[in-house]
């Protein structure tokens, strides 16, 4: 019996944010509609169906965008001085956060492939991307910075190379990605 009432509270937990967020907006549009379409008897004498949703849309809209400029954009602020104020922990998120903006972020880090002869000896290579070019901060003017993410795992190395030993290779770098990540399972879309 006290598992069924732990499932029935773990439902609950499930549906219920979505119950009363479908519950809250059909009730902003019914009250909205209502509204609306007295305004607009009384003054024009006509009735608009459907007029509470572009009134719904446009006040969804303004709150979206009163949350993520009055609100979320302080508080975003006041998290990152309390993690900029503990040193180790500014470290571990600043390396996180910078290599999930390198994945998915605006300035998209993993959009050059290459090819990356790692033994002169032989033809053994390694596909990796390209992450910086400019390395004179280094001390090196004719190599790159090349990261090489493991398969199965979400991590990699990151190796100083020759340029002679890389060659760009013309694919979709996600494509590349999900090809390295899969151990070679994913395979390459088809034009």
């Amino acid at each position: 019996m006290k598992k069924l009432v732990n499932y029935l509270l773990q439902g609950l937990l499930y549906i219920a944010p979505l119950g009363i967020t479908t519950y809250i907006i059909y009730s902003l549009f019914t009250f909205m509609d209502g509204l609306l379409q007295v305004q607009l008897i009384k003054f024009f004498g006509i009735e608009i169906p459907g007029m509470g949703v572009l009134t719904l849309l446009i006040f969804l809209i303004f709150v979206g965008y009163v949350g993520r400029t009055i609100i979320a954009q302080p508080l975003k602020l006041l998290f990152n001085k309390v993690i900029e104020s503990i040193p180790l922990l500014n470290f571990v998120y600043s390396a996180f956060n910078d290599l999930f903006k390198a994945f998915v972020g605006k300035e998209k880090k993993f959009n050059q492939p290459v090819l990356v002869k790692v033994n002169l000896n032989s033809d053994l290579e390694k596909l990796g991307f390209i992450t910086e070019e400019n390395l004179e901060l280094l001390g090196e003017k004719n190599k790159v910075a090349v990261y090489f993410p493991h398969s199965y795992n979400f991590s990699g190395e990151l190796f100083i190379v020759p340029r002679e030993n890389i060659k760009p290779i013309a694919l979709n770098s996600s494509d590349v990605m999900k090809f390295v990540v899969s151990a070679g399972l994913t395979g390459w879309e088809k034009k």
